[in-house]
């Protein structure tokens, strides 16, 4: 049984995450019950958005694509649902590994009656996620949120919440200022024996008539569980043996515990969304819909070099920011957030971040180019900030016209451009100051610039200052919502070859990149039209050549079926043709791990040699994935010709489960190709992040957060099935935190060596500030080297628990049948009493507008409110926030009829009450 997810469906990949039932099976997972949470609020939200909009929410179906493009509004151009699934396939990838990496760990199951240290991982986990979001970190909140759900759903399967008759979620679990009662002691029995194990409820009866709370004994390694205690059940579950025998657990559905089960998933999916209203209130619903994906397009981040020759590509970057911003606001192509990454020698950075256009404008404008006496800058480690501040699978822009003075980051940045996905993209003008080396040098010194370009899938272009402006349009070509990559290759030595790539119906806006020097080209339609490189404007495109770089615009309408392009140089060079479609996919090199409940986990960094290579891929289009019929999905040389052909496992939702038994020996990327069932048109897809396999494998697990002014241990594993010998560590992280470590690692094949980073986190570090640590192993003579990218949280220990209160003091207005002639009103009193003090207040819910003037009552600091609206707009909620992130509400709904009917929550109700006994401000409670 699951909760109603509105009009929309989720399809999800059932083996994924596992713990309500064992890799393969059917039925209720953490991925069914997070999703139909998830796309229940996102729902809600998209709504609530609309509303406040003044627009309509009428999805025009059922798939994921169509409500995001009634979420994002009507305007103009394609909506890929290919960030949202990201986003989720995050949540999801980190609630499965709670169950590889804390299988052991009972807090992290609610096993062994451990309730308060498994509530304190959810509140702890909460208060780290409200502190990301409101730093603009994302992806570390979207991780910890994987890990929260897993743990809070798995109190209704591993407690007896359900047994005891309770049809609601425990509030406590998610209110730090509330606390866990009336749990069984050590010395409490709480089960009778049951020797066949499927006993329907083996619980004493005095545990269910003094409603004790106790969970299952869990014992993996031994059978030893104290005197008459529960156990968890199941085979991997040794105290499951010893008296009481059985288990109490409601992972799987079975025949004596069918109803138990439905029970358990059903709470456990009304707690996973109360959780997420709560992080919804905290974090708003623009921010809550960024949270989970939903936005119009990708970021515009730009990482600029400010030496004193930069003033000419600081100019144009300036003038491309604007006109991307002018010309796409109000479209579907409107940027979602703007990034700025100065760099110079020896400073670089802040990493400037905004949702406003017009702050990106005037902090582009200050940007001015000075210093710059030697040739080499910090190039790298603006890219660094840039990579690991910008969501994933980005588009990075860099401007520069000198090489990069910090090398030694090179297999930092690559780990980075490998585990977030993004492209960057080189603007090399080379200067005065740095022409003696260009002719004096070979290979090129920007060499390393267009090996990192090549790596992300991005390109390297080298124009003069001059051409520059003619050189941007790529910028804006990119620079837009559901971009896709059809075609990607690179040859270094050049030679004549021919590239054939398919165009579908769905796709719109064709570019081919064509970047080297001294080439030939030719472009052939499928009806055989062809056009050479030497007519700029053909029957078939536009062709610009500016610098190294040749764009091609295709002309409309696109002819779709199998085109062609030849290309004739001794030289190397690259080719990529993109395009705009909902059609898309993205994908996760996993691995299977066993255990009490098995399941896949991403793979960090570089999958594993002499082993088969396992992907999770989800596809997306307009229609959902139903509408797609996926045929082929490979591992492909990106500058060679070795196709690697793997075996596709459909498991429903547009999820698939691919394995290639033969992976290409160089850097590969992954190709989809498939047919639009409705126009039987075939399509295909490229990813652009180059990817190679390693015989080196590490292994980290991020298991709290930091606090300021504290040592934080992070252990982790090194792993080699090739060469043995000293082994060379590097960590390195975002922030300039003081790292240490042994630097020399001696591996013997086959054998784990553990090591430690100790990260110096200093005392006055934000609460919420997010940290990217790189650990990358290389071995001997750099023959082979992996890495493992991780993202820790810096949280503040909290001194306020307790959520803002608000007071409804008034009502005016009547609501008659016809809505449009009439409006209402609502006054509220808020305060935080002798918390943190009142941060935010929004309307969450609803259409009207809300002013407020504070006083000060008997010390007491209280916002007094009114909130007004239309009576086609009946109902509110207001959501306030404090400085430590805690939420309190006041909901309110007016009838439309001759009369005013008040809905209010069980914990407004509850401070109304008090208010009436006692004064508002010597009490604090949700409303």
């Amino acid at each position: 049984m699951r909760s109603a997810v509105c009009v929309i469906t989720l399809g999800v990949l059932l083996s994924r995450v596992q713990a309500f039932v064992p890799v393969g099976g059917g039925g209720n997972t953490h991925v069914t019950i997070t999703g139909d949470a998830v796309m229940n609020k996102v729902y809600k939200v998209c709504k609530a958005v609309a509303e406040s909009e003044g627009r309509e929410f009428k999805p025009t179906g059922s798939s994921v694509e169509e409500l995001l493009r009634a979420c994002l509004g009507s305007a103009t151009g394609q909506v890929s649902a290919a960030k949202f699934r990201e986003a989720l396939n995050q949540i999801y990838m980190q609630n499965g590994m709670v169950d590889r990496d804390f299988m052991s760990s009972d807090r992290h199951h609610f096993n062994s009656e451990t309730f308060t240290e498994g509530r304190a991982l959810i509140t702890q986990g909460m208060a780290a996620i409200k502190a990301n979001i409101r730093n603009g970190n994302f992806q570390a909140a979207r991780e910890t949120l994987g890990r929260v759900l897993h743990t809070l759903q798995d109190f209704y399967s591993h407690s007896n919440w359900v047994e005891l008759g309770n049809k609601k979620p425990y509030p406590n679990l998610i209110r730090p200022d509330l606390t866990i009662s009336n749990v069984a002691d050590v010395n409490t029995p709480t089960c009778s024996d049951c020797a066949s194990g499927t006993c329907s409820n083996p619980l004493l009866p005095a545990i269910v008539n003094e409603k004790k709370l106790t969970s299952g004994y869990m014992g993996l390694f031994s059978a030893n569980k104290p005197k008459g205690k529960c156990s968890h059940g199941g085979d991997a579950d040794l105290s499951s043996t010893q008296n009481p025998r059985g288990g109490i657990n409601k992972d799987e559905r079975r025949a004596h515990n069918a109803d138990l089960h439905n029970t358990a998933v059903a709470i456990a999916t009304e707690a996973s969304l109360h959780l997420l209203e709560d992080i919804q209130g905290a974090a708003g619903n623009k921010d809550y819909l960024r949270l989970m994906g939903i936005a119009r397009s990708a970021v515009l981040c730009f990482v600029i070099d400010t030496t004193g020759s930069m003033a000419d590509d600081i100019a144009e970057a300036k003038r491309v920011a604007h006109n991307i911003i002018d010309s796409k606001k109000g479209t579907q192509d409107e940027p979602s957030e703007y990034i700025l990454v100065p760099f110079n020698d020896p400073q670089f950075g802040p990493l400037i971040r905004t949702t406003n256009p017009d702050v990106m404008k005037a902090e582009i404008a200050k940007l001015g180019a000075s210093g710059g006496g030697d040739i080499p800058e910090m190039c790298l480690s603006g890219l660094q900030l840039a990579l690991t501040g910008a969501p994933a699978s980005s588009h990075i822009y860099v401007f520069t016209d000198a090489p990069a003075k910090d090398t030694h980051l090179e297999k930092t940045i690559i780990a980075l451009i490998r585990s977030t996905k993004s492209t960057v993209s080189y603007f090399m003008t080379p200067g005065k100051r740095s022409a003696r080396a260009v002719r004096d040098e070979v290979p090129s010194i920007f060499q390393l610039y267009y090996d990192l370009a090549l790596a992300s899938g991005g390109q390297a272009i080298e124009v003069s200052k001059a051409q520059l402006p003619s050189a941007t349009d790529i910028i804006a070509d990119t620079s837009t919502s559901a971009l896709v990559t059809i075609l990607q290759r690179a040859r270094n030595p050049g030679r004549i070859e021919s590239f054939p790539f398919l165009l579908d119906a769905s796709v719109s806006n064709v570019t081919a990149y064509i970047t080297g020097h001294s080439l030939k080209f030719t472009l052939r339609s499928p009806s055989g039209v062809s056009q050479s490189n030497t007519a700029s404007t053909g029957s078939l495109a536009v062709i610009q050549t500016v610098g190294n770089l040749r764009r091609i615009q295709f002309s409309s309408p696109i002819e779709t079926g199998l085109w062609n392009i030849s290309i004739e140089s001794t030289l190397s060079y690259a080719i990529k043709v993109t395009g705009q479609s909902a059609i898309t996919f993205i994908y996760n090199f996993v691995e299977e791990f066993i255990g009490p409940h098995p399941g896949y986990a991403a793979i960090e960094g570089r999958p594993q040699t002499g082993l088969p290579a396992k992907l999770m891929l989800t596809v997306t289009g307009q229609k959902g994935a139903e509408a797609l019929k996926i045929q082929e999905v490979a591992l492909v040389e990106v500058s060679g010709t070795r196709v690697a052909v793997g075996n596709t496992q459909q498991m429903g939702g547009g999820d698939f489960l691919v394995t290639v038994s033969e992976v290409p020996e160089g850097e590969f990327v992954v190709m989809m190709k498939g047919e639009e069932t409705a126009t039987s048109s075939r399509f295909q897809r490229q990813s652009t992040t180059q990817m190679s396999l390693s015989k080196v494998i590490i292994k980290a697990t991020v298991d709290s957060t930091l606090l300021p002014g504290e040592d934080f241990k992070l252990p982790f594993i090194v792993t080699t099935n090739g060469t043995g010998g000293t082994y060379t560590i590097s960590a390195r992280n975002d922030r300039d935190i003081p790292l240490t470590y042994n630097t020399k690692l001696n591996l013997v094949p086959g054998v784990s060596a553990e090591s430690t980073v100790t990260l110096k986190t200093p005392a006055n570090t934000p609460s919420g500030t997010d940290i990217t640590l790189t650990i990358a192993a290389e071995g001997p003579g750099g023959s082979d080297s992996n890495y493992a990218v991780l993202h820790l949280s810096v949280l503040a220990k909290m001194t306020d628990i307790t959520p803002p209160v608000c007071e409804i003091t008034g009502v005016s207005g009547i609501c008659p049948s016809d809505c449009t002639q009439s409006t209402w009103d609502l006054s509220v009193n808020i305060t935080d009493g002798n918390g943190s003090g009142i941060e935010t207040i929004s309307i969450q819910e609803g259409r009207g507008n809300f002013s407020q003037k504070t006083v000060v009552n008997g010390g007491i600091t209280v916002v007094m409110g009114n909130y007004s609206a239309s009576c086609c707009s009946p109902d509110v909620t207001l959501s306030i926030v404090d400085k430590e992130g805690n939420v309190g509400k006041c909901s309110y709904s007016v009838e439309k009829s001759g009369g005013v009917t008040l809905s209010l929550s069980l914990s407004l109700w509850a401070c109304l009450l008090v208010s009436t006994l006692n004064t508002l401000w010597d009490v604090k409670r949700v409303c």
